[in-house]
């Protein structure tokens, strides 16, 4: 059986990684061309109008999409350094082939995977937790700016919540207070393993990586909002921005698959720009862009990535590490 298996290696990756590329690539191609969701002619007269005519526009929205992942790629590598130097092209392969197996998963699981066969087997498990570590920093400063976009316009936003929703929250409080006594033996070896984890990177890289974070933040943030303004939404940065950080603070909750981020984050910011009569096809065209250029770009790249990713060269190099 295992001979029989190591003949058919090769075929078995290739066609796994044919599998990977095509499936990403059909995601990508029905999902611009076969939305429902979209009125495709107002779509498209947005697109012609306002951003494929005029070559500033594009190569600002270009150039927001590359910081965006410079500021990404820079930060992996970061990360990486705790455990060795690599090159920002390497960081860059990783990153990008990472995401394109993501479109494939919920909760970009598929991330986590790509990443850790770049490494030796005795290193997956440090890289495994070096990539949370970067998602939970990004996640940080998504729930703090969220909280801050709250806090300046959460008086001009009509939630018309039933005053006994809040009742359960003592509710809820006490019955986490109470899990978290009944598990604390199952979750505490857990915990421990992770701050030791932590501790053992550099207060260095963690201030490194919380920096590159924080600007990533604002370059998504902000290219969103370049966005809206040119596409012609009648509002002021001063009420634009707490918006669109709420928006990012609510879908980035909701768990599901990198393809329904468009969906989650459209629905999101539809519900929460209603409140300010925001057109809803500018808003569904601006959230599609998005997910164009931060999303259905780099993995149309991290394909070619995945498909020349050379599983033997990484296995040599990792047996002669051991020897």
């Amino acid at each position: 059986m295992y001979n029989i298996l190591n003949k058919y290696k090769s075929a078995i990756i290739l066609s796994f990684k044919l599998l990977i590329i095509g499936a990403a690539l059909y995601i990508i191609s029905h999902k611009i061309s076969n939305d429902e969701v979209i009125n495709s002619s107002l779509f498209s007269l947005y697109l012609r109008t306002n951003i494929f005519n005029d070559y500033l526009i594009l190569i600002s929205l270009l150039s927001f999409t590359i910081m965006n992942w410079f500021l990404e790629i820079q930060k992996w590598r970061s990360l990486v350094s705790s455990i060795k130097n690599i090159s920002f092209f390497d960081a860059l392969k990783q990153s990008l082939s990472s995401l394109t197996a993501s479109l494939l998963t919920p909760n970009r699981i598929g991330e986590y995977g790509v990443k850790a066969i770049y490494f030796p087997k005795y290193e997956r498990s440090r890289i495994l937790f070096l990539n949370f570590s970067g998602n939970f920093i990004q996640m940080f400063i998504t729930v703090l700016f969220g909280s801050i976009g709250l806090l300046l316009i959460v008086t001009e936003i009509p939630f018309n919540l039933d005053p006994t929703v809040f009742g359960f929250f003592p509710f809820l409080i006490g019955a986490g207070i109470i899990l978290t006594f009944i598990l604390k033996n199952y979750w505490m070896p857990y915990w421990k393993r992770i701050i030791l984890q932590i501790k053992s990177i550099s207060n260095k890289i963690h201030l490194h990586v919380l920096i590159l974070s924080l600007l990533r933040y604002l370059i998504f943030s902000h290219q969103f909002y370049f966005l809206l303004v040119v596409l012609g939404a009648d509002l002021t940065y001063s009420t634009s921005m707490p918006i669109i950080f709420i928006m990012y603070f609510i879908s980035s909750l909701i768990p599901g698959f990198v393809i329904f981020d468009w969906l989650i984050k459209g629905s999101v910011a539809l519900t929460l720009f209603s409140y300010f009569n925001v057109n809803e096809t500018l808003i569904i065209s601006i959230t599609t862009i998005m997910w164009i250029l931060n999303f259905a770009l780099p993995a149309i790249i991290g394909s070619y990535f995945v498909m020349t990713f050379n599983s033997s060269a990484y296995i040599f190099r990792e047996n002669r590490i051991r020897s």
